[in-house]
């Protein structure tokens, strides 16, 4: 059974993933409008009416901007844990189609098993997810402070990873436009990592099976895309990880689609 993965797009203005195996198709966040992600979609030849269900991160609006249209408006089922739920609710004026679960539980999504477990992030209940397919496992851990030993042993077993390298810590401390708090902020343990933190998060989760491993997350002002390929594949060099193609995602366009 065939599975597709397209990285719609990856920052901090927007985030959302697509997969598809040929009964089930999600999105992993939704920080687009719908009127982006109906282009998105369709640059694939997919539009959002056909989605199977949402599953959700957290509620930081750069990863449910959409939300409201898709699952108000169109009654798309929204998979997330009860936290996550009353905040994303308190944001929006729109009912959503939620359907909960426990942070650390398993569940099936159509085709799809979905593993979901904790991690350090400075929202209500912030997840990861693998998702298990007869094709291989695809993990998406894009908004943490630090990689906690839960991460390390849940994205152990991916054979796709989505990983956030968000900021050059230099570049970050340096920025003239954004201020001392939120600098803190994000570098904190329940702030975002860093293109070291990742190269180190890479090296520590690597296995035969990793197969492909996406940057995401990469900060406008604060990174730059180069150095962040370049630190983590600096890195995956030095440890003899030749079997593992690095990629970039971007918040402009998707990623070229990806066949398991």
């Amino acid at each position: 059974m065939p599975v597709r993965l397209t990285i719609l797009g990856s920052g901090s203005a927007g985030n959302s993933a697509y997969v598809e195996t040929d009964e089930t198709r999600i999105l992993i966040d939704a920080g687009f409008s719908l009127r982006q992600l109906r282009q998105r979609l369709a640059t694939i030849g997919r539009t959002p009416e056909n989605l199977t269900g949402i599953l959700i991160t957290h509620e930081h609006s750069d990863h449910v901007q959409g939300l409201a249209a898709l699952s108000g408006k169109l009654r798309i089922p929204v998979y997330c844990n009860r936290p996550t739920q009353e905040a994303i609710q308190y944001q929006l004026p729109t009912r959503l189609e939620s359907r909960l679960f426990t942070t650390g539980s398993s569940f099936e999504i159509g085709e799809i098993s979905v593993d979901s477990f904790s991690v350090p992030h400075d929202a209500q209940e912030p997840v990861g997810f693998i998702l298990r397919t007869t094709a291989g496992n695809i993990g998406f851990v894009t908004d943490l402070g630090h990689v906690t030993r839960l991460v390390l042993e849940r994205v152990r077993t991916a054979n796709v990873l989505v990983l956030e390298a968000n900021h050059d810590v230099k570049m970050l401390q340096d920025c003239p436009r954004r201020p001392w708090s939120l600098k803190q902020r994000i570098l904190g343990r329940h702030g975002h990592l860093s293109n070291e933190a990742a190269a180190d998060a890479a090296e520590n989760i690597m296995s035969p099976g990793l197969r492909r491993l996406y940057l995401g997350h990469l900060s406008r002002e604060c990174n730059r895309p180069e150095l962040a390929f370049r630190t983590v594949a600096e890195r995956l060099h030095k440890i003899n990880a030749a079997h593992v193609s690095l990629e970039l995602t971007s918040q402009a366009h998707p990623c070229p689609t990806l066949s398991l």
